[in-house]
């Protein structure tokens, strides 16, 4: 008797140690996984290289003359939304796209010229349009639905490498990150590297929950900490691009911090909750509504605002004209106020430079002496790092300019000055070599 209630422990603690079996999941979600890599109207003919790697490798490979060592990859994921070809990417695949247009390649092998409908920085989302009918799409989950601890599956096309499948634990469904984005985001240690932004993330059931958007690694590669966008928050936007190429979104004009239990105690708040306003811009809709720095919000339009990532998304998600009853606390007294809520300026949400780059999106230094000898050149200049423009017109890191319309560049002054002397909305014929192999480039001036 004592063996049989031994045995009889035993068979729940195995069955609750075995993993969950994906192979239906993935049988089932796959086909409605693409890839999407870059377009171009005519095909480059240079070879492209690897555009991740340290100053030293870079330049190792340069002297060398060495091209890469694998085709070029996709830039990331996305997923068919509807049967008529909308896919849902993230905005940072798809935000240099060459004339708005991707190469996307369905799951059946199929390559297809893809147009970006919209984008929305804010959110990581972007949307594409394929001219396709009857295609396999995924279904649209609940994320509120998801715990802590829960499974989740992801495919995508890490490295270039397409419909690769990885699995993980949910962490929390609402980590914010401020200094990244307004909304919270599904944390998971499904291990994501790049190619996968934009890919699906799938509950056991094989319902969308998110969109894979970020990780966090100082190498580059997967360490357990990766984010995807909630899928409704996503769809909303998805609606919006649409229907008008853009989204608008609610702003107050306020700025906030958290509110920690010292923050708390000093505000004579209730509890270590709400979003405290520390600066109020001028002639805002908070302004106009009476609100000052030191208030401490805790609801708007009947929402419970517990942190001050609350207050921007439920400002965010508000048609802008809409009057708002905002509830804060100031001096200790619960106090009311309306608030009519304006149109985010898309400006305070983009970048005004690139760190590290100039108005091109160049990062040039001169070819090194020994490296120069050794490929046989009387000069030129090394691409760093190529993004707007610069990425647009197909550089890469790397790329070794020896002239602008004909005159050498040994210096970037010699490189900026050619370039000065171009009108706005001309192109320059840009030579460069890569690999070994010479063309001329077009560059347009924005």
């Amino acid at each position: 008797m004592r063996w049989l209630a031994f045995l009889a422990l035993l068979v729940p603690l195995g069955s609750a140690a075995q993993a969950p079996d994906f192979t239906l999941l993935v049988r089932q979600q796959a086909g409605a996984v693409v890839s999407i890599g870059a377009a171009y109207t005519t095909p480059p003919v240079l070879p492209d290289i690897p555009i991740d790697e340290s100053l030293h490798d870079l330049l190792e490979r340069v002297a060398r003359g060495l091209g890469p060592d694998f085709d070029a990859p996709a830039l990331g994921s996305g997923f068919i939304v509807s049967s008529d070809g909308y896919i849902v990417t993230a905005y940072h695949i798809v935000e240099d796209a060459f004339n708005d247009e991707v190469i996307v390649r369905l799951a059946d092998g199929r390559e297809l010229l893809g147009r970006v409908v919209g984008m929305d920085r804010a959110t990581d989302i972007g949307l594409v349009k394929i001219a396709a009918q009857g295609l396999p799409r995924v279904r649209i989950g609940d994320p509120a639905l998801l715990r802590p601890g829960e499974w989740v599956v992801t495919i995508g096309t890490p490295f270039g490498l397409d419909h690769s499948v990885a699995a993980g634990i949910v962490s929390t469904t609402a980590r914010a990150i401020p200094s990244e984005t307004h909304i919270r985001l599904i944390q998971s240690d499904v291990a994501m590297n790049p190619g996968h932004s934009g890919g699906p993330l799938f509950n056991l059931s094989g319902a969308v929950v998110g969109m894979n958007s970020m990780i966090f690694s100082a190498s580059g590669g997967s360490i357990g900490l990766s984010f995807a966008v909630p899928i409704d928050v996503a769809m909303r936007v998805v609606e919006q691009l649409r229907a008008h190429g853009s989204v608008t979104r609610g702003r107050i004009g306020v700025l906030l911090q958290e509110v920690t239990p010292e923050l708390a105690q000093a505000f004579r708040l209730p509890r270590a909750a709400g979003a405290l306003i520390t600066a109020v811009e001028r002639q805002a809709p908070a302004e106009r509504a009476g609100l000052r720095a030191g208030d401490a919000v805790i609801s708007f339009g009947g929402k419970p605002v517990h942190t001050h990532i609350d207050l921007l998304a439920l400002a965010a998600d508000t048609t802008p004209g809409t009057p708002v009853r905002v509830d804060f606390i100031r001096d200790g007294a619960p106090q009311r106020a309306t608030v009519r809520v304006a149109a985010a300026d898309d400006a305070r949400v983009r970048p005004t430079d690139v760190g590290g780059t100039d108005r091109l999106g160049f990062r040039l230094v001169p070819l090194p002496d020994a490296q120069r000898r050794r490929l046989g050149l009387e000069g030129g200049l090394v691409v760093l790092r190529a993004e707007g423009a610069a990425r647009r017109a197909g550089l890469f890191a790397g790329d070794i300019i020896l002239s602008v319309n004909g005159q050498s560049t040994p210096s970037a002054e010699a490189f900026h000055a050619a370039i000065e002397k171009a009108r706005t909305g001309e192109a320059l014929a840009l030579l460069v070599e890569r690999a070994g192999n010479r063309a001329f480039v077009p560059l347009r001036l924005p």
